[in-house]
């Protein structure tokens, strides 16, 4: 036998310990026999997440008790933030401080509270600092309720080529790139509106192995027959126009003009005041107007099993030109049960390119793409960490009344 083989049946022997863990886990709860039985490449959990800011990976500025989540740390913005004339990428010969000198228009205080205006751009330094060591990199991503107020956010490191990317080796401060695209949002010091996913290795998951993940747990419970459901590694998700029947609610479009947003107050807004229903029509699909942004929803339900991870793949101009999410993150336990019922609907954040676009019921929308990590959790998403999206519908961010 092939040692590719029998590392791929080792693999699989621990991957099914691990579930029969996971599937008894109570959230917050690990088996010891599956807390052991880990893996040493993949996406780190929450408890090693906990190890190595222990051991100074993280550095400069203490974590609050709640940042570290089951799969990512949430960050927190600093003291002051500047705006900028333009996006930028600091190339592999500059700092971004460097290139404020020569993009900086003018520094705001985020101390007490500040408004970011829709559409400019502005450059925040993180109050975390990192030091990548051996295989260890980082991905960044908007937290969910970003992405649903339409702040486009990217994270930057000194000498990066690339948005979103912390790679191997890397020591130094972060930097969070805001952009407001609708609403004008307040912001301040320890307002949080991106995450980092640690990754250690680069773990292969092919299309073979997420084809048994799906057999197993019904990932995404796209209806048979679905043409081109799984590929290139991912798996497909669909659109939902028609919800519960005729007029039923089926997404919201944000108005235009209306009073700003706290980032950090929950359930203070009347959706009434800053988005406009949009309710199902048979056999009439919505047009994107370009100017516009949109919340709206799966089809399919969407589960994420303990022992793994999900990002959304970030849009393909092959299913036409709209952008499909800004928060592509998935934790593990998201969607999750034992029950085979489990699965909360993915929501869409969805904004056209440049031309008017129809979108139709039941139109693939995007992909998932699911990674193992390199132990089950010691936390889960669910309502006992306070998630304000598990079992979700279609839903606003937490910032508006339900």
């Amino acid at each position: 036998m092939r040692s590719s083989d029998l590392i791929e049946r080792a693999e699989a022997k621990v991957r099914q310990a691990m579930a029969q863990a996971s599937a008894q886990m109570i959230p917050g709860l690990v088996d010891e026999t599956a807390a052991q039985a880990g893996f040493t490449t993949g996406v780190l959990p929450s408890q090693r997440i906990r190890d190595l800011v222990g051991n100074d990976i993280l550095i400069d500025s203490p974590l609050d008790d709640d940042q570290i989540q089951p799969s990512s740390i949430d960050l927190r913005l600093g003291d002051v933030a500047w705006r900028v004339r333009s996006s930028f990428l600091p190339g592999p010969k500059s700092t971004v401080e460097g290139k404020l000198k020569d993009l900086g228009m003018h520094q705001i205080d985020l101390t007490d509270g500040a408004v970011l205006e829709r559409g400019c751009v502005y450059i925040v330094p993180l109050q975390e600092a990192v030091r990548m060591t051996g295989e260890l990199a980082g991905v960044a991503n908007p937290k969910s309720s970003t992405g649903r107020l339409d702040i486009f956010t990217r994270v930057i490191t000194d000498y990066a080529t690339e948005f979103d990317r912390v790679p191997k080796g890397y020591k130094g401060r972060l930097y969070a790139e805001v952009s407001p695209r609708t609403f004008s949002v307040i912001v301040r010091r320890g307002s949080r509106l991106c995450q980092l996913r640690l990754r250690r290795g680069s773990p292969v998951f092919g299309e073979k192995t997420l084809v048994r993940l799906h057999e197993q747990y019904r990932l995404v419970d796209t209806p048979e027959g679905a043409a081109g459901s799984i590929r290139d590694n991912s798996i497909a998700f669909t659109l939902d126009l028609e919800g519960s029947g005729e007029g039923s609610l089926v997404g919201y479009r944000a108005k235009q003009h209306t009073d700003v947003i706290d980032v950090d107050r929950k359930a203070a807004l009347d959706p009434q005041d800053f988005w406009e229903p949009i309710h199902a029509r048979v056999a009439t699909g919505l047009i994107l107007n370009p100017d516009d942004f949109y919340i709206l929803a799966t089809r399919e339900r969407v589960k994420v099993p303990p022992e793994h991870a999900a990002e959304m793949v970030a849009y393909d101009t092959l299913i036409g030109e709209f952008r499909v999410h800004y928060a592509g993150f998935f934790d593990p336990g998201f969607g999750w049960s034992p029950d085979d019922n489990a699965g909360s609907r993915g929501v869409l954040e969805v904004r056209s390119h440049e031309v008017p676009f129809l979108l139709e019921h039941g139109q693939i929308m995007g992909r998932l793409r699911y990674e193992r990590l390199t132990d089950v959790p010691d936390m889960l998403y669910g309502t006992d960490l306070g998630s304000h999206y598990q079992g979700q519908a279609l839903a606003l961010s937490k910032h508006f009344k339900r």
